[in-house]
C-alpha cells in the first residue's frame, strides 16, 4: 500500500515524517538508509515515524526517530517541534503530549508556526550521558581532539541523547567537520555522541554548529541547542536563557531554575507532501 509522507524542517534540519498511526511501519536500517539517501532516495536528517499511543495515557502520539544512516535513536528537538506543530494543526489545541524514548514531551504554541517545546531535565552526571568511565561532565578532562582550537575542556550533557559540547573563541575557525566524526565515535561514548562547537557570542547569545551523530553536520539541532546553553551555563559562560544562532536560524533556549526543564522554542515547516516509493 502507499505511505503519505511529509518533509518538514526546523531550521533546515530537515526531517520525513511518516503516519502510522492506523497501519504500522516498521523501516529496516536498509530501508532508511535508501530513503535518507539525498542523491536516489527522499533525503533527511531524521525519519520520524508516528505511532499511537497507549490508551489511556494522555498522549497525543508516540514517535520514533531513525538517523540517516539507519540507527534508530531516542530524541530529536527540531523533530519533535515539528510533530508537536503537525498535532497542534490537526487537533486545534494548543498544546501536544508526546511520548519518546526519551520520554514524554510537551509541545505548547508560541507564536504563528512557532513551537515551544519542554525538553525536561538535562541529564549531567556521566552515566547519564552515558561515558565509558567517571568524568566531571561540566569539563572532561581527557583530551578528545589535538587541536589548539579545542584546547578549552569540553562539557557533557544528555538531553535524552549523548553530547559534547566544545567552546571555541572562533566558531567559523574550528575544525568542526574534521573533529565531529573523529570524536563521534571515541572511546569515551559508548553509544557514540554528537559533537557541539560553541562560540559564546555575550551572556544571552551563542553561535553553535552540530557534527549529529549518525547524520553528519546539519544546518540546525535542537537538542544540541539545549546542550550548549546548559553546558555553557554550568560554566557561567551565559545566562539560563539565550538564543543559540545555528547556521539554519535562532532557537531561544531556557533552562528553568524552578524545576530544572529546558525550554526550546523555534519554527515548524512544511516543505512539501508525497508518497514514500
Amino acid at each position: 500500500m502507499s505511505r503519505p509522507f511529509l518533509k518538514m524542517n526546523g531550521l533546515g534540519n530537515d526531517f520525513v515524517v511518516v503516519e502510522a498511526r492506523s497501519a504500522p511501519f516498521e523501516p529496516s536500517a536498509e530501508e532508511v538508509r535508501a530513503l535518507g539517501d539525498r542523491a536516489r532516495g527522499i533525503g533527511f536528517d531524521q525519519l520520524i515515524v508516528l505511532e499511537p499511543p497507549a490508551p489511556g495515557e494522555g498522549v497525543d502520539a508516540r514517535v520514533r526517530f531513525w538517523n540517516s544512516d539507519g540507527e534508530e535513536i531516542s530524541a530529536c528537538g527540531n523533530g519533535t517541534r515539528c510533530v508537536g506543530w503537525l498535532l497542534m494543526q490537526a487537533s486545534g489545541a494548543d498544546r501536544a503530549v508526546i511520548e519518546s524514548k526519551a520520554g514524554r514531551l510537551i509541545a505548547t504554541r508560541a507564536g504563528e508556526r512557532l513551537v515551544s517545546v519542554d525538553m525536561g531535565k538535562p541529564g549531567l552526571d556521566w552515566r547519564d550521558i552515558p561515558l565509558a568511565r567517571e568524568q566531571d561532565t561540566r569539563a572532561l578532562d581527557v583530551a578528545l581532539y589535538p587541536d589548539a582550537r579545542l584546547s578549552t575542556a569540553p562539557g557533557c550533557v544528555s538531553m535524552g541523547n549523548p553530547h559534547v559540547v566544545f567552546f571555541t573563541p572562533d566558531l567559523d575557525a574550528a575544525p568542526v567537520t574534521t573533529a565531529g566524526p573523529m570524536v563521534e565515535h571515541h572511546p569515551l561514548f559508548p553509544q557514540a555522541v554528537n559533537v557541539g562547537f560553541a562560540q559564546v557570542i555575550d551572556r544571552g547569545r551563542i553561535r553553535l554548529r552540530v557534527w549529529e551523530r549518525g547524520a553528519g553536520l546539519t544546518k540546525a539541532c535542537g537538542t544540541g541547542a539545549c546542550a550548549a546553553l546548559v553546558a555553557a551555563a554550568r560554566r557561567d559562560l551565559t545566562d539560563r536563557t539565550a538564543v543559540v544562532v545555528t547556521d539554519g536560524g535562532e532557537l531561544l533556549i531556557e533552562w528553568r531554575a524552578d524545576d530544572d526543564h529546558v525550554i526550546m522554542t523555534g519554527p515548524a515547516a512544511v516543505d512539501f507532501a508525497g508518497e514514500l516509493p
